[in-house]
């Protein structure tokens, strides 16, 4: 696994101002929400997808309690029939294990192999948290910040709409 030290190095070059938060080792948004931090934070969801070929790879970025089943997101993405990685790709690809992923994973993805999708409810968000490459800490960032990371990092990446209310309420 590769350690925080990259992020921290990566995100003092670029000049983005992070809180630290430590905690116990998390692997799911509930296990998160006991140690969350950060007034007026969004913490994040973090997901990683491969297409049926094994050839193609993404990152799906949303708010934490969005629930979003397998088969609405490959309708969302328009990238064909979606799994979620296996901890091999994880490793390959992200540098992390799972419990771990985030869009600070992109700093190891020094081929750019990686496609970003982050959902446009973010950029109403006033902070954002994400682990950094270690699901025992949390960093918060500025939404200005995640989208300086964003656009520094090198990744093809996307805004999409990945949760509609309206659509949601609808299920009921």
């Amino acid at each position: 696994m590769r350690g925080q030290q990259q992020v921290y190095d990566y995100l003092a070059e670029k000049g983005i101002l992070f809180d630290y938060y430590e905690h116990p080792a998390v692997h799911t948004i509930e296990e998160s929400s006991h140690y969350y931090r950060g007034e007026g934070t969004t913490m994040c969801k973090n997901l990683f997808f491969r297409n049926h070929k094994g050839n193609r790879h993404y990152l799906v970025v949303m708010e934490a309690y969005h629930n979003m089943n397998i088969h609405d997101m490959e309708l969302r993405l328009h990238q064909g029939k979606l799994s979620f990685a296996s901890p091999e790709r994880m490793m390959k690809y992200l540098g992390v294990k799972p419990g771990s992923v985030s869009l600070f994973n992109l700093v190891n993805d020094a081929h750019h192999e990686v496609m970003l999708f982050v959902d446009n409810q973010l950029k109403k968000a006033k902070r954002v948290s994400f682990h950094p490459n270690d699901n025992t800490a949390s960093l918060v960032i500025s939404t200005a910040d995640m989208m300086n990371f964003i656009e520094s990092i090198g990744n093809e990446y996307q805004f999409l709409d990945l949760y509609d209310e309206d659509v949601e309420s609808r299920k009921g």
